[in-house]
């Protein structure tokens, strides 16, 4: 285990761990606790009461934060004709067909998501052994493969994110930049409880959430009260 510095352990003491705090507050921590120079983002980590190995009981989904991510996101689109001029203009910073997939192909990954027409899927396939492990690859699940793909590069820019639950049944993703204003961070953390929220199994028995904790990336991490959190939505 990594030795944690004298100034970690010094911001760690402003938190009590065997409290539970309510999202305003709990945000407010991970402001002040943040231990880092560069811009940190807001992380958070929801337990969830599933059986993840259980396909009907696994959750995924997408959320776009109302605030942003503060991440600039870099989207690739494979899309041809009309489609391919209008998603160029709505902000795609790589568009195109075979030339792309064969760009890809050779090692290129300076991308951060994807998108593409459906007509291109039985081209783009070629590249599921890439981005699939990478969890970059198109999919109609989260809304990655579309007739509409300019609408979906204009989500994914203006703060659009995917979440699924882990092989334990927790959430991982980021609501912002430490920067932020505390109410933005809680309006992100908003949209995102409501998305999981929506994504619930039917099969799930007694409380859905059971855990919600917040950090900033270098940061200690901060507990928050899920029924207190439930409770703002």
């Amino acid at each position: 285990m990594a030795k944690r510095s004298k100034r970690y352990l010094s911001l760690r003491e402003k938190i009590d761990k065997k409290k539970e705090y309510d999202p305003l507050e709990a945000i407010k921590l991970v402001k002040q606790t943040s231990n880092c120079n560069f811009e940190e983002s807001v992380e958070v980590a929801i337990s969830l009461n599933i059986k993840p190995k259980e396909r009907g009981e696994r959750v995924r989904g997408t959320v776009v934060l109302p605030r942003g991510s503060g991440k600039k996101v870099r989207v690739v689109v494979f899309a041809e004709g009309e489609k391919a001029e209008e998603a160029k203009k709505r902000g795609a910073d790589y568009v195109g067909g075979e030339e792309l997939i064969k760009k890809i192909e050779k090692g290129w990954l300076d991308f951060d998501a994807t998108v593409s027409t459906p007509q291109m899927m039985r081209m783009v396939a070629r590249l599921g052994r890439i981005l699939g492990p990478r969890r970059l690859m198109p999919s109609p699940k989260v809304g990655t493969v579309s007739e509409d793909p300019a609408q979906v590069v204009e989500e994914l820019k203006k703060g659009k994110i995917e979440f699924r639950n882990d092989a334990t049944g927790v959430i991982h993703t980021i609501i912002g930049k430490v920067s932020f204003k505390e109410e933005d961070l809680l309006e992100n953390l908003k949209a995102l409880l409501s998305s999981i929220l929506r994504e619930k199994p039917s099969t799930v028995k007694g409380a859905y959430i059971r855990g919600i904790s917040l950090c900033s990336t270098m940061g200690p991490g901060v507990r928050i009260n899920p029924q207190k959190a439930l409770g703002i939505l």
